[in-house]
């Protein structure tokens, strides 16, 4: 039963993380349902699986809620390293390319991409590593730091999203300081959340950026609907029709939006937890 509640979780990562993309895209690209059903099979697969390597415990508000946010960040991850490094497609639909580029310039060298996509996922190993190498130090009691300097350290994907989107977007949209430090402030009280739930490192920093990524895209999605996305600034719209069709979808977000709030607000209701802090 464990199985198929990480399995359902999962799937309400990937189904909302399908919903907005389908959302923001649809107009210019067009729908399909294989493509819509791309991101909720992959958070499917990857619900048992966190599940699985963090122990995390299901059968509560805390472990689904937990569980939710961390295998979002995790398919997210996955989908952007295959457009970004593996994936080839016809970049000029874009205003900005989705594939790896340079200040605008596209790397269309299958070799050079990946060769960056292998350096890119060492550096996440690595930073994994590091994660599960303090965490041990901490629970071994070797790791005496202050927890809010600890979070402060593991909310740091904050910036790191914050500076890889200024590399990205920056060059052909100009810099915007409100959209460079939104990802940082966000990703911190998401780690403090996280942190008041559970106080493992690596949950943490799941939870900070996929909260993080979920909150903004909804923001940016559905408050802003008229507004295209940087990636189709300027660019025409060939499915008007999608502008309401894609209306239908709504219900379903708000649904997974109401399930993942009842789980929070039940978790912090619950406890006691080991926590961070």
């Amino acid at each position: 039963m464990e199985f198929l509640y990480a399995l359902l979780t999962g799937l309400a990562a990937g189904l909302h993380a399908s919903t907005w993309g389908m959302y923001k895209d649809s107009p210019h690209e067009g729908f399909t349902w294989p493509k819509y059903f791309r991101s909720a099979v992959v958070g499917a697969v990857y619900g048992p699986i966190v599940w699985a390597l963090s122990g995390l415990d299901v059968t509560t508000a805390q472990g689904v809620f937990l569980l939710w946010g961390s295998t979002y960040l995790v398919e997210r991850l996955t989908l952007e390293i295959w457009k970004t490094f593996l994936r080839t497609e016809d970049q000029s639909k874009y205003f900005i390319p989705m594939q790896l580029h340079v200040f605008g310039k596209v790397v269309e060298s299958k070799r050079d991409r990946y060769l960056a996509a292998i350096a890119y996922v060492g550096g996440i190993a690595l930073v994994g590593w590091g994660l599960f190498e303090a965490y041990g130090a901490y629970r071994l009691g070797n790791l005496n730091w202050n927890p809010y300097l600890i979070l402060l350290i593991l909310s740091c994907g904050g910036w790191i999203s914050a500076f890889g989107g200024a590399w990205k977007d920056a060059p052909l949209e100009g810099f915007q300081t409100f959209k460079f430090f939104r990802s940082p402030i966000i990703a911190y009280l998401y780690a403090f959340m996280a942190a008041k739930l559970t106080d493992n490192f690596i949950i943490i920093v799941l939870c900070s950026i996929g909260f993080t990524i979920a909150t903004i895209e909804t923001y940016k999605t559905f408050f802003f609907p008229s507004k295209p996305r940087g990636k189709f600034a300027g660019k025409p719209i060939h499915f008007p029709e999608m502008l309401q069709k894609r209306q239908k979808f709504v219900p379903l977000y708000v649904g997974i939006w109401v399930f993942v709030i009842t789980m929070g607000v039940l978790a912090f209701l619950g406890g006691p937890y080991q926590s961070l802090v």
